[in-house]
């Protein structure tokens, strides 16, 4: 899969069974960076243009696929001991609210990478195309993960928030004790993508992102900016709810920084406050609507590895713990694409893989497309 950091391809190879989930491998196949450029192009409906999404599906079930056969090659996994590819895909365009159509609103989301594509070049039957079923229920298709949160991390004696923090940041909420009727789930807000943008702006385009938080650690956090950018119409927002680069990609971070400079806000300092800002945001999203009693934050994803940005959240949700996936046995990098093999396992044994308190469906539904392989 490719999250909203569009940033390549994360390949989990996993052996699911009654027994669990195994990681066998797992490897990130970075895009190349005029294919990002491309990608993003896409994210703005100014630069975004037909024949580019038309071509863009194909390029990336190409390279989908070829990242696939990349990681079997470095971890000397046998393709033909795949029975089943799941793929997300990129999200290009998020719609949760809807838009007018005649008397109704209707939501949408678009994801590309022809999965047609990667099932040819394997031989392998795949799953994708997940979100969109969950629309047709009723339900914003995003978040997804919380089904496989419930079935990986569930405790009887433990309340927990698993916390993904990847472009746009998204907890689970898993009561302890509770069944899947009890899971709470949607997006906290924006996650490493403000940070990222900020990050390149900051270094003049030297760096992506900010690697471990480096960076925002030698800045100060501006209180008063980061008191304005929590007022977001977003945050105060009730679940069910899913966001995306619609709400706080570049233009969104481009206004923040032009703004802060404005104000004679230093880059560092601009750059420590939106860090602070994904970690105030989760912290208060906990505290308007999981109502407390968490004994344990389980990170993911990449902001999991930026350490400023942990530093302030363990602050925040004391005397909660914080951990990561990591301390379960599952890397914290690979536990989105982990989910979306899962997803997939569940969709061939025709079982639902949404959760409607999270989406907002009207119902449980199966998930995805199939494309049959070779083995199909």
């Amino acid at each position: 899969m490719s999250g909203t950091s569009a940033d390549g391809v994360d390949v989990a190879i996993a052996d699911i069974g009654p027994r669990g989930v195994e990681v066998v491998a797992f490897g990130t196949v970075a895009y190349p960076a005029a294919l990002r450029r491309q990608i993003f192009r896409l994210f703005r409906p100014e630069t975004a243009r037909i024949d580019d999404l038309c071509h863009l599906n194909v390029v990336l079930g190409e390279v989908f696929a070829g990242a696939l056969l990349r990681v079997c090659r470095t971890s000397g996994v046998r393709l033909d001991s795949i029975d089943l590819i799941g793929s997300h895909g990129q999200t290009v365009y998020h719609i949760p609210e809807g838009r007018r159509w005649g008397r109704r609103r209707v939501r949408s989301t678009l994801q590309i990478g022809e999965p047609c594509v990667i099932a040819e070049r394997t031989g392998i039957a795949t799953v994708a195309d997940f979100r969109p079923r969950d629309v047709a229920a009723g339900g914003e298709g995003a978040p997804l993960v919380p089904y496989v949160d419930y079935l990986l991390f569930a405790d009887t004696r433990r309340s927990r928030a698993v916390q993904n923090i990847g472009g746009i940041a998204n907890v689970t909420h898993l009561p302890a004790g509770g069944g899947i009727a009890d899971v709470v789930a949607f997006d906290t807000g924006p996650g490493n993508m403000v940070i990222d943008r900020v990050a390149h702006r900051v270094t003049r385009g030297r760096r992506a992102y900010d690697a471990g938080g480096r960076l925002a650690a030698r800045g100060r956090v501006s209180e008063t900016l980061l008191a304005e950018l929590m007022r977001h119409p977003y945050l105060a927002r009730r679940p069910p709810k899913s966001t995306g680069r619609e709400t706080f990609g570049t233009p969104w971070a481009d206004a923040v920084y032009d703004r802060a400079r404005r104000g004679r806000i230093a880059p560092r300092d601009i750059l420590a406050t939106v860090t602070a800002l994904t970690a105030e945001s989760i912290a208060e999203a906990y505290r308007r609507h999981l109502g407390g009693g968490i004994d344990e934050v389980i990170l993911c994803g990449g902001g999991a590895r930026n350490r400023t940005l942990v530093n302030r959240l363990q602050a925040r949700v004391a005397p909660a713990k914080v951990l990561r996936t990591d301390d379960f046995g599952l890397d914290a990098d690979a536990k989105e694409a982990v989910s979306f093999a899962v997803l997939a396992y569940e969709t061939m044994r025709g079982r639902p893989g949404n959760v409607p308190a999270a989406t907002g469906a009207r119902r449980p539904v199966i998930l995805g497309k199939i494309v049959p392989g070779g083995s199909y």
